[in-house]
């Protein structure tokens, strides 16, 4: 992921092409790891991701697992706008998906939490700052209660 995302920042540093990056999480995994078990944790991770897949099919575009239960997914030419509407389908497809998550304090099902970081022509950072900047957006998510989207 760390490569794709250096090659796409590379070749996008002259050009007016925004490119996106989303950072997800699935919001109290280690809960529905301690209620149902890794087993059950694993097949929950492959859903989740499967949704991510769905919405990461341009060529270019890639969804990558980060750690535990984080998720990034790199959208070129994508800009904040497009990147709140991907998000948005993404999460409501996650709960769409109704994985019982019955000892969270968020749902009943399984959600994710989301935070964009957005490269253009005039925020033009490094893919490691856009990373946490993305991370950030995440963090602001999370503390805004969860199964949500922050830039």
């Amino acid at each position: 992921m760390d490569d794709h995302l250096n090659r796409l920042v590379k070749q996008t540093e002259n050009s007016a092409f925004p490119l996106s990056i989303l950072y997800v999480d699935i919001d109290n995994f280690k809960l529905y790891n301690d209620t149902y078990g890794h087993s059950a944790g694993d097949r929950c991770l492959q859903k989740v991701s499967a949704v991510f897949k769905e919405y990461s099919n341009r060529r270019f575009d890639l969804a990558s697992r980060y750690g535990g239960e984080e998720f990034v997914l790199v959208l070129p030419f994508t800009g904040t706008p497009e990147a709140m509407i991907v998000a948005e389908k993404i999460r409501t497809a996650v709960e769409a998906l109704n994985i019982p998550h019955d000892t969270s304090p968020v749902s009943d099902r399984v959600t994710i939490s989301t935070g964009i970081s957005t490269i253009t022509i005039t925020n033009r950072v490094s893919p490691t700052e856009a990373l946490h900047q993305a991370d950030q957006a995440l963090y602001r998510a999370k503390e805004s209660g969860k199964n949500r989207v922050a830039t």
